[in-house]
């Protein structure tokens, strides 16, 4: 009898945590810019370190957050196959308030 109220107790506790954690996931849910991903997908991804961040995804975070203006410190990447698509997709997806994220080659 013992054993079945221990396996009882168990799962109503593992019940109540797995609906606070629920809850707390969505109260607590960190909202990310998708356009970082997708800048870091145009970006050649060799996560070198040559541009002064950590990798490509550092380096989009930086672009797309207005914190990084000039693309050509991305060593690797090329103004034809890289950049120009990256300004591109800028100039299409601009920032909630409007305003579009100025870069340069």
């Amino acid at each position: 009898m013992a054993f079945l109220w221990a396996i009882i107790i168990l799962a109503g506790l593992g019940f109540i945590f797995g609906i606070v954690l629920s809850i707390c996931a969505v109260i607590f849910a960190v909202k990310e810019d998708e356009r970082i991903g997708e800048v870091a997908k145009l970006l050649p991804n060799y996560n070198c370190g040559s541009c002064g961040y950590a990798g490509c995804a550092q380096m989009a975070e930086a672009v797309v957050k207005g914190q990084e203006k000039k693309l050509s410190k991305c060593k690797p990447g090329k103004p034809d196959a890289n950049f120009n698509k990256i300004i591109e997709y800028l100039d299409k997806h601009p920032n909630e308030d409007g305003t579009k994220i100025k870069v340069e080659i």
